[in-house]
């Protein structure tokens, strides 16, 4: 795969020999990138292990992300427009999910920044933290058919549905969802649709789980298969987040950490469709009574760094609201009243 990736991306990023200086080769252009990404290293550490300034690495991993999306981003991320193209996928999700007519999952993703200068509370976001919002279309091979990157970290994600071109493509029905037919055992015409959670609102083409109050049997057992069935978006970022740590540990601007979640995304496109048996290995699997068996994709904690970009008063507020706050006050008070109770 790296040297599909000197050959397809390499020439992209080639610069040309100077009298003052030789240029760096695109093969360790993309090694460092690559190491950049997976491990989640900062500039200041890789200087010393590939010999190259912190100031020139920081050009050259945004040079050859650009790079890489542009080779890579329509060949691995694309988005089904025809009922022949989504009936295979409706078909998996049946067949491996047990819910039948659903053709994707959709849900968005806190990624962490830095705050730029004169954006205010633009990308802070309810966690307390600064953001950008990956929304993603999974199938059910945990594949990104379709992305939106860049939102803001105040912005919910139905604020970033409703003004994204994959409302549009819902409501003209350009999206190409099959039209409706019957579930199994059945002679009622049910639409397909697109997994959601509650955050969205509920569509004929987007199905989400009953509100938890007041469930017959079969509600909760359509709201167990319904969730059990969205996993698939929860656990691709989650997979995205383990396998590329830049994710989790990225200080830089919005601008930077958009390119680097669409390059991360493509990678992880790739990777499914070139070695799909090598990346399955690593997933969730149930054993023989239907128990969820966690994998190796599950071992490492990720976003570990983001809470030190938390509002200075909200730390500060925590103290103050802590447990102890009345052990401090009643010794306060025995200083104040010493040998009575006040």
């Amino acid at each position: 795969m790296c040297d599909e990736l000197v050959a397809r991306a390499g020439p992209r990023c080639t610069k040309q020999d100077t009298r003052y200086r030789k240029a760096i080769e695109p093969g360790m252009k993309i090694a460092i990138t690559m190491r950049h990404l997976a491990s989640g290293d900062k500039y200041a550490s890789m200087k010393f292990d590939f010999r190259v300034p912190h100031n020139i690495l920081s050009v050259l991993v945004r040079e050859v992300c650009q790079a890489m999306v542009d080779e890579y981003k329509n060949e691995v991320i694309s988005c089904p427009t025809s009922s022949e193209e989504w009936r295979p996928t409706a078909e998996v999700f049946a067949r491996k999910w047990n819910l039948p007519h659903a053709c994707a999952a959709l849900d968005g993703k806190h990624i962490a920044c830095k705050r730029s200068a004169d954006s205010g509370s633009l990308y802070h976001n309810y966690q307390d933290f600064y953001s950008i919002v990956l929304m993603g279309l999974v199938d059910s091979d945990y594949k990104f058919l379709w992305t939106d990157v860049g939102g803001h970290g105040h912005m919910s994600d139905a604020q970033i549905f409703n003004a994204s071109e994959l409302k549009e493509c819902l409501e003209d029905g350009t999206i190409g969802l099959p039209p409706a037919d019957p579930l199994p055992n059945d002679d009622r015409d049910t639409p397909y649709f697109i997994l959601i959670d509650d955050a969205f609102a509920l569509r004929t083409n987007m199905m989400k789980p009953y509100p938890q109050r007041r469930m017959t049997k079969e509600q909760r057992i359509y709201n167990y298969r319904i969730s059990r069935d969205r996993r698939v978006v929860e656990n691709a970022f989650g997979i995205l987040a383990q396998r590329w740590q830049v994710l989790s540990t990225i200080q830089q601007e919005p601008d930077t950490v958009q390119l680097v979640v669409e390059v991360c995304v493509c990678l992880h496109n790739l990777m499914r469709m070139r070695y799909p048996a090598l990346q399955n290995a690593a997933l969730d699997t149930e054993d023989a009574n239907y128990q969820l068996v966690p994998r190796s994709w599950r071992a490492t904690c990720n976003m570990h760094e983001v809470y030190s970009q938390r509002d200075p008063t909200v730390t500060a507020l925590q103290p103050r609201n802590s447990e102890n706050t009345s052990n401090f006050a009643s010794i306060l008070l025995q200083d104040l009243c010493p040998g009575k109770t006040c």
